[in-house]
């Protein structure tokens, strides 16, 4: 991730002569929770989304419970990236949201997201090229020795 910058700037005025100067500020970044966290290629999170709701509707905890329990605590998704990423497949039509009370609780409710027919089509476009990029990557870190 490239580190974030700010463009700082300072208007003087010698004079009747303005000047700007400006120049750019490396920003200190956050630090992870974690030092061996793994962040998502650009993208991924969209289609392990669309994948989670192939299976059934689920609100967004438990999307982001299922994508950290199948994956063994590798991928923890946060909300401030989970909701933007459902928010941008609903507006491409790709899933649909309803509220819903929740099971245990008649005072509550979830949004439910549901994958679209659209959606469905958009996952195996997702799944082909995820594909062809994990075969691409494998090749060049493991390339097969030619006799």
């Amino acid at each position: 991730m490239p580190a974030k910058r700010r463009l700082s700037c300072v208007l003087s005025r010698p004079s009747t002569l303005r000047v700007v100067l400006c120049w750019v500020e490396r920003l200190p970044t956050m630090p992870s929770t974690s030092p061996d966290r793994i962040e998502l290629v650009q993208g991924t999170l969209d289609m392990l989304i669309l994948r989670t709701l192939q299976m059934r509707p689920a609100h967004g905890h438990q999307i982001a419970k299922h994508l950290q329990r199948t994956t063994d605590d590798v991928l923890q998704v946060e909300h401030g990236s989970l909701y933007p990423a459902l928010h941008r497949l609903e507006r491409k039509g790709w899933v649909v949201a309803r509220w819903e009370p929740a099971a245990k609780d008649s005072k509550r409710e979830f949004k439910y997201y549901r994958l679209t027919q659209k959606g469905r089509k958009q996952l195996l476009v997702e799944e082909s090229r995820w594909k062809q990029l994990a075969d691409a990557i494998a090749r060049v870190m493991w390339p097969v020795e030619e006799n």
